[in-house]
């Protein structure tokens, strides 16, 4: 089932014809957002209770497909209408709700994001945006096309730090950067066997909706859900879709990035179920006004990452941070902790004081201490008042949809380990056929 067919048959369940733009509009000098949750366990839940942190929101409807995580969210919004199936609310409230927030598996948020962009809604979709090239190509086009508000799930987009290292990158002050590193030690990679056999369905899960339009498995204790689907190819987008998203963010954000030219991945032989435990992904991007004529990006994940290079020694003998990554300037560098660490400037192996106010005159990027507390609902707060029309976002599907592509085509090359991937961004092709099957995926009926 394509996407677009299925969209077109969502969104008509209930029986009515949809209609024009202007009435899904949150109407001009409206002071309150009525929101919707899809997804409302784990990361979900956090979601929910940053949006409704807003003195301006009105939570008035919850969706997950297990009954515990529905229940927990509605024990704190009782007033809220609850459902198990995204059709279903969007479907029966699309006229009660004003934006709705995406907090899904990865699998997921394509579909449920596009069917309520299909309504008029403005969405709030969590990282990575997609679980397909063309899941991503299609949200952003939509988005653009309906002329709606979006933001994607980046938190430390809205954070002092990495708004300061952009700053300090763009200012110059490593002049052009030739090269960036970029790592993460989680291991959200699966080298085992595809599990045999068949478990029971807990009574609280819908296992059906859980796969919504990915492939069919047989439930399994403790292999899918609530986490561990961030590992298996058909529903998450492993470690790098995973934290590759937040660490790319600001590196991609600062250097005015659009997609690579080429990529390789050096890991192991794909087993068409888990996403490799260990992953070394090179990218080459074509030059912008901040980088060299072209952009070297390597990325590591896995215990023990990075291996020790000049380009990553620290003064003092320094241990790097467990996440990070290291921009390699004409004039120096500047090493970029995740998360909740200034920047650190770096030039012939010493460090360099950072006189913030002569890049920040105006003190424009906020408050400098850092307190995660006040920060973390900024990246929400930014969605809902752009919703009602007081402020704008900064991490829009325009954006948002080009850093999914080119995390997503990492993803991609690790299916043809040590293999160097051409892509051509106009065609959305890449040269190597054999990859352009993965670029999309059919959509499961159910």
């Amino acid at each position: 089932m394509k996407k677009r067919d299925f969209i077109k048959t969502s969104v008509t369940l209930a029986g009515s014809a949809l209609l024009p733009s202007s009435i899904f509009a949150i109407p001009k000098g409206v002071k309150r957002l009525r929101t919707a949750h899809i997804g409302v366990g784990g990361m979900g839940a956090a979601d929910l209770n940053s949006i409704a942190s807003h003195n301006a929101v009105d939570v008035v409807a919850l969706c997950d497909v297990d009954q515990n995580n529905l229940n927990a969210a509605h024990k704190l919004y009782p007033s809220a209408k609850t459902f198990i199936d995204y059709r279903n609310l969007l479907n029966k409230m699309k006229y009660e709700i004003d934006a709705v927030i995406v907090s899904t598996p990865d699998h997921s948020h394509a579909p449920a994001s596009l069917m309520a962009m299909e309504l008029e809604k403005p969405v709030y979709c969590q990282k990575p945006l997609t679980h397909y090239v063309s899941e991503a190509r299609a949200m952003r086009k939509l988005a653009e096309k309906k002329n709606l508000i979006t933001q994607m799930g980046i938190q430390v987009h809205s954070f002092y730090d990495y708004k300061l290292a952009t700053l300090l990158i763009q200012s110059g002050i490593i002049g052009k950067v030739k090269k960036v590193h970029a790592w993460s030690p989680k291991n959200w990679g699966y080298d085992g066997p595809i599990p045999k056999g068949v478990d029971s369905v807990p009574q609280e899960l819908d296992w059906n909706l859980w796969l919504g339009t990915s492939l069919e498995r047989p439930f399994k204790e403790k292999v899918y859900h609530p986490f561990n689907w961030r590992k298996l190819v058909d529903y998450g987008c492993g470690t790098l879709g995973d934290m590759g998203v937040h660490i790319f963010d600001t590196p991609y954000n600062a250097l005015a990035l659009d997609v690579p030219k080429t990529i390789i991945n050096k890991c192991r032989k794909p087993n068409g179920f888990g996403y490799p435990e260990h992953n070394k992904v090179t990218y080459t991007f074509p030059g912008t006004k901040y980088t060299s004529e072209t952009l070297t990006w390597i990325w590591s994940d896995g215990p023990g990452v990075p291996s020790s290079s000049k380009d990553l020694k620290l003064p003092n003998n320094d241990k790097l941070p467990l996440q990070g990554a290291m921009f390699i300037g004409e004039k120096g560098r500047i090493l970029l902790p995740h998360f909740m660490e200034l920047p650190k400037h770096i030039i012939d192996g010493k460090y360099q004081d950072i006189d913030v106010t002569k890049y920040d005159p105006n003190g424009l990027l906020g408050n400098t201490k850092n307190d995660y507390e006040r920060d973390a609902p900024k990246h929400y707060h930014q969605f809902v008042d752009a919703c009602l029309g007081n402020s704008e976002v900064s991490a829009p599907f325009s954006y948002s949809a080009r850093l999914t592509e080119t995390i997503l085509l990492g993803v991609i090359a690790g299916r043809f380990p040590n293999k160097t991937l051409h892509w051509d961004s106009e065609k959305a092709v890449f040269k190597e056929s054999e990859a352009n099957k993965f670029l999309s995926g059919e959509y499961r009926k159910f």
